[in-house]
């Protein structure tokens, strides 16, 4: 196995250290209360993990389902939450909100969403390409947050012909964030390809003042070892590598510490942590059939490499009940170990997409005309 030697430096995000460097990057409709929960437990605390995306309309509006998504453990330290927002008024509401209300540690803002309904709004990964609306957004968030850290999460670009990540990480400089995430793909990419770990080194000697982070086919505790080796990047964020293996917060701890422990569960092990995410959504949603209806996307990246027929996989994929998913999970030849190449390429992989953008979008990247407020979205996660 790799090692890193001598130890990584600290990663600092503000007045958090974050040891080993490693964040659980936002994903909708994942990196819910009950997932982090997971993760946290198998990394021993250790490490940063962000909630899924809140809109800032949302939270501003206060909706009852973004309130909910705000909620953090007592045990979660620090609480970090991630904003999406196209409008910087009203991101900086949301700011202000966070920090008057004592609601976050960290903000991390989104621009790295390559999905239809943000882009086509001019949010997400479809944003920095208006640099002066980037650095309106960033003004504002940073002014308003007072002694919390905000950092970015972004792409490339739109696409090979529209990259705007150094230009973004030099604005984010200037605005006073504390640090950047580079996931190495185009928006028009989305998932699909392979990552490009060049551009995030290219981007940590653009912005050596700030911590850069490392974000792409992080599928094992390894390629993180790897990328932070091949790039010189400050940490990783892992995102689809661990869709279906919360334990791999525990194999990135084991590797920045310079071990060679990695866990290979067998699929007994494996059920049992299924049953525990699932008790933990019904917990948290307050339902336990909509807990188990909510954990059934994840039955298939749990399950990637085990020897489970279709049928058996069909049957997991519609339980409605802990007891029923209980049952069927007994039903699986539990005692099979940990199978070769399951890790690897795991939730969304199209590529090569055409990039839903508002009309006449990159006719010119310093005219911010018509967006405004009513581009927010007002919904959060996923």
């Amino acid at each position: 196995m790799t090692t890193l030697a001598p130890s990584p430096p600290l990663l600092r995000i503000g007045p958090h250290t974050v040891q080993p460097p490693v964040v659980l990057a936002p994903m909708a409709g994942i990196t819910n209360a009950p997932f982090r929960t997971l993760c946290r437990e198998f990394s021993g605390g250790k490490g940063l993990f962000v909630s899924e995306m809140i809109t800032t309309r949302a939270l501003v509006e206060r909706n009852e389902k973004t309130m909910q998504l705000i909620h953090f453990d007592a045990s979660e330290t620090p609480r970090s939450i991630q904003l999406y927002g196209v409008d910087p008024e009203t991101v900086g509401k949301a700011v202000s909100m966070i920090v008057d209300e004592n609601l976050a540690d960290h903000i991390d803002l989104n621009f790295g969403c390559p999905v239809p309904k943000v882009t086509r709004k001019g949010g997400g990964s479809a944003l920095p390409y208006k640099r002066p609306l980037l650095r309106a957004i960033l003004h504002e968030a940073v002014s308003r947050a007072g002694d919390l850290p905000v950092t970015i999460k972004m792409r490339k670009g739109i696409d090979d012909d529209h990259l705007t990540y150094l230009d973004a990480g030099r604005i984010a400089v200037e605005e006073g964030v504390t640090a950047v995430a580079l996931h190495g793909r185009t928006t028009a990419q989305h998932y699909g390809g392979t990552a490009d770990w060049d551009a995030i080194a290219r981007l940590k000697e653009h912005v050596p003042e700030i911590p850069v982070l490392g974000n792409g086919d992080i599928w094992c505790a390894d390629d993180a070892l790897r990328m932070m080796r091949e790039t010189g990047c400050d940490g990783v964020v892992v995102g689809r590598g661990c869709l279906g293996r919360p334990w791999l917060f525990g194999d990135l701890v084991s590797a920045f510490e310079g071990t060679a422990t990695r866990q290979a569960p067998t699929l007994r092990t494996v059920a049992g942590v299924m049953l525990r995410h699932a008790t933990l959504l019904g917990e948290w949603i307050g339902d336990e059939s909509r807990g188990v209806i909510d954990f059934r996307k994840h039955v298939a990246w749990y399950l990637k490499g085990f020897a489970v027929g279709s049928e058996m996989r069909k049957k997991l994929a519609i339980t409605s009940s802990l007891e029923e998913l209980g049952a069927q999970l007994q039903e699986l030849d539990l005692d099979q170990p940990w199978p070769d190449g399951a890790d690897g390429p795991r939730g969304r992989t199209s590529g090569n997409n055409r990039v839903a953008l508002p009309d006449g979008w990159l006719k010119d990247p310093y005219d911010c005309a018509g967006v405004g407020a009513d581009a927010e979205l007002d919904t959060s996660g996923g």
